[in-house]
């Protein structure tokens, strides 16, 4: 199961968090912390005595992904660690304002909010392509809310502005609205001109994120809206930042993604405390692909920085 729990972002902003697993048990007894008095009226607040009893995790989706992408990972999560998955502001059930800020700072502060609103730190940060950047960034500018971090298929170098126009181009070659869901997962899957060969996961994880409307199935985001969040980081490179981070962090890739292994090797070096995993069978959306050999590429780390805390 998956409960939803509102907490104000940057700006304002409502973000839906969604927490797996059987809710924690509260003493009613005890005082709610002072950060949870920024959450929505009628958000479950956080009881001080979670943090001793499960340890925190808080899953970042990419752009375009929504929270239920995780939900795989996130229910075996559940059974050892307090697991949440955050819809990511102008994704999922979170909010979409028109004017709303989608900068990299809007996003790193959304994410610190959630740790701090829902008490989750100190916390592992999991977060796949875009959300894995926001995950170190923020790790490198929190480090007191940061135990541990697990970046899964995103670069650190520039990729230019021909990667930002070719990403213009592709979304007015969607064929939206599309009449069915069967048609989403056709396109996606199979049409598409950035499908080099069937991809049947590529077709679910893009069914995942449409809603219908009257006039047939569209993105429950404004395109829009992510181009303005991506171009706020395709022009820069990322290691900077990604040298600032402190806690042990995995780089993962999947050998048919877009992190090449060379890149990737690199990021380990550069991280403090860096080692490197990769999936085989597996391309961009590693965790949606191969959920099994995904879990078996993360949990020892998982395992150890949780040793680590304990001693």
């Amino acid at each position: 199961m998956a409960r939803r729990i509102d907490v104000i972002g940057a700006g304002g902003v409502r973000l839906a968090a969604w927490e797996f697993g059987d809710p924690p048990k509260t003493d009613p007894a005890k005082d709610v912390p002072e950060q949870a008095a920024r959450s929505l009226p009628g958000a479950r607040q956080p009881d001080p005595g979670e943090a001793g009893r499960a340890h925190g995790v808080l899953l970042l989706h990419g752009l375009m992904g929504r929270a239920s992408h995780w939900a795989s990972t996130a229910r075996w999560l559940s059974e050892r660690h307090r697991a949440v998955a955050l819809d990511q502001r102008g994704h999922g059930q979170s909010d979409k304002p028109p004017r709303a800020s989608f900068t990299r700072e809007a996003y790193v502060e959304d994410a610190e909010a959630a740790l701090e609103q829902l008490g989750l730190a100190p916390t592992v940060l999991i977060g796949h392509a875009m959300g894995a950047l926001t995950a170190w960034q923020l790790a490198a500018k929190r480090p007191d809310l940061v135990c541990g971090l697990i970046i899964c298929d995103m670069r650190a170098s520039a990729l230019g502005g021909a990667s930002q126009r070719e990403w213009e181009d592709w979304f007015k070659a969607w064929p939206a609205p599309f009449a069915t869901l069967a048609d989403v997962r056709k396109w996606f899957g199979e049409d598409d001109p950035w499908v080099e060969r069937p991809n049947p996961t590529r077709g679910e994880f893009y069914a995942e994120v449409m809603q219908e409307s009257p006039d047939g199935w569209r993105p429950v985001f404004e395109p829009e809206q992510m181009l303005k969040s991506r171009e706020t980081w395709v022009y820069d490179a990322h290691w900077e930042e990604l040298a600032q981070v402190r806690c042990p962090t995995l780089v993962v890739r999947g050998l048919d993604g877009e992190l090449g292994r060379a890149e990737a090797q690199e990021m380990v070096r550069v991280l403090p405390r860096g080692q490197y995993a990769e999936v085989a069978d597996a391309g961009h959306l590693v965790h949606y692909d191969q959920p099994e050999a995904w879990r078996g590429a993360i949990e020892p780390f998982l395992d150890a920085v949780l040793t680590d805390l304990r001693n």
